[in-house]
């Protein structure tokens, strides 16, 4: 019996899977795990497993890796999806990628599966990722080749004598991880209505929130979060810590209608707490230590990385050549940022480096001023001087000054 590697999350969806590709399909399944964060049912994952009919049921604790790898390294890009989304889902996928064919070839298997639908963003990372790594192992993709609603899964496990209690099914489609959680479905495919109090599970509303504001310093090193405070912490405890706190303040919330890769606008409810803190801290601690022009450079950069994971191109050359640019960028973005976090905002009250570029003597105005002003007049003189000439030859006569900004009106010149 040829041997299958399935992405399996516990849910009825790949339970199912599991049943099918072993019934319909003739594999020797055998489910891996992937645990980037959040994940439920753990207690009972492994049970249901084997009881749907896998041969063995493999967890793996991948938090740190997903952190340290991937969430990490696009917090240091500044990678944000359309100037909204942290990218929670789409940098686990490269991850769950990666270990479906690591374990493919651990376990001699011929095939691997997911449990995407033919419609979103999720099926294209997880393909593309696993035929850059391998691609002689075949895909399989029971939901998106054999759609079935969740009655008829119930039904056709139990067909199968296969009887597993099932909790009734939400409202909406989730997904969640350490970084972030999605939430999407139901009633907010109309993107008038205002969700529900029942969409947001990480973080407060402002009416929840407490009175008083809370500070709080991050540490960095070369880009990456070191420290909460004065306390140095590993990737996960970090991360979790974040989003306890910013949940409780409210921080994180998104309500975001997005460009799906497959060409689709979809409506999605975000919630990444700890993300949102980091990019603001990051952002703020860049400030200091980048030059003008690697800032400018970089919010290009950050645009190019954040659609590339978006579009499911991790395992891509293009991917190593903005990474070698970004890390060489982070070489001094090293040093603490305090935030303040109040009724779902934050508000940078301070920030430190050694490696700051910052110069008080040149940019305080009282007696120990040291900037030479006098050299501004040859400065702005050279600076000015191609906007006066072109001013003089193309514009000032023909142009009412007053609407160089406005909308020819029809008929004018």
């Amino acid at each position: 019996m040829p041997k299958l590697i399935l992405a399996y999350s516990g849910g009825l969806d790949t339970t199912t899977a599991i049943t099918w590709l072993s019934e319909e399909r003739g594999y020797e399944v055998v489910a891996l795990n992937i645990n980037a964060g959040m994940s439920k049912d753990q207690d009972t994952l492994e049970e249901r497993g084997i009881a749907a009919g896998a041969s063995k049921v493999l967890v793996h604790d991948a938090r740190e890796d997903f952190l340290r790898y991937f969430a990490f390294p696009a917090l240091t890009a500044g990678a944000i999806y359309q100037s909204t989304y942290p990218l929670a889902t789409a940098l686990a996928r490269p991850l769950m990628a990666k270990l479906l064919v690591e374990t493919a070839h651990n376990e001699n298997a011929i095939a691997v599966a997911h449990g995407c639908t033919g419609k979103g963003n999720d099926q294209v990372r997880f393909d593309i990722g696993i035929q850059t790594l391998d691609p002689e192992l075949r895909i399989v993709a029971p939901t998106r080749e054999e759609s079935m609603s969740r009655e008829a899964e119930i039904d056709y496990l139990q067909n199968k004598g296969i009887s597993i209690e099932w909790e009734p099914k939400g409202s909406f489609s989730i997904d969640e991880n350490i970084w972030g959680r999605s939430c999407e479905a139901g009633i907010l495919e109309d993107p008038w209505v205002e969700p529900p109090d029942e969409a947001w599970e990480w973080t407060n509303s402002i009416d929840a929130t407490p009175t008083d504001p809370e500070e709080i310093e991050i540490t960095f090193e070369q880009g990456f979060p070191t420290k909460i405070g004065n306390v140095s912490l590993d990737p996960v405890s970090l991360v979790e810590q974040l989003n306890t706190l910013g949940g409780t303040y409210g921080i994180g919330r998104a309500d975001h209608v997005e460009d799906r890769l497959i060409g689709i606008k979809s409506r999605e409810l975000y919630e990444a707490p700890a993300a949102v803190l980091l990019h603001t801290a990051h952002k703020a601690l860049e400030s200091i230590t980048l030059s003008r022009r690697q800032l400018r450079m970089k919010q290009y950069i950050s645009e190019e990385y954040a659609e590339l994971i978006y579009d499911g191109h991790w395992f891509s050359r293009h991917h190593q050549d903005l990474a070698s640019y970004v890390i060489s960028t982070q070489r001094n973005v090293s040093g603490s940022v305090r935030l303040k976090l109040h009724r779902g905002t934050i508000t940078i009250t301070g920030r430190k480096s050694d490696e700051s570029l910052y110069d008080y003597g040149l940019a305080t105005y009282d007696r120990n001023d040291t900037f030479d002003q006098s050299s501004s007049i040859g400065f702005i003189d050279i600076w000015g001087l191609q906007t006066r000439v072109q001013a003089k030859k193309q514009l000032l006569e023909k142009t009412d000054i007053l609407k160089i900004a406005h909308p020819p009106q029809e008929g004018a010149d």
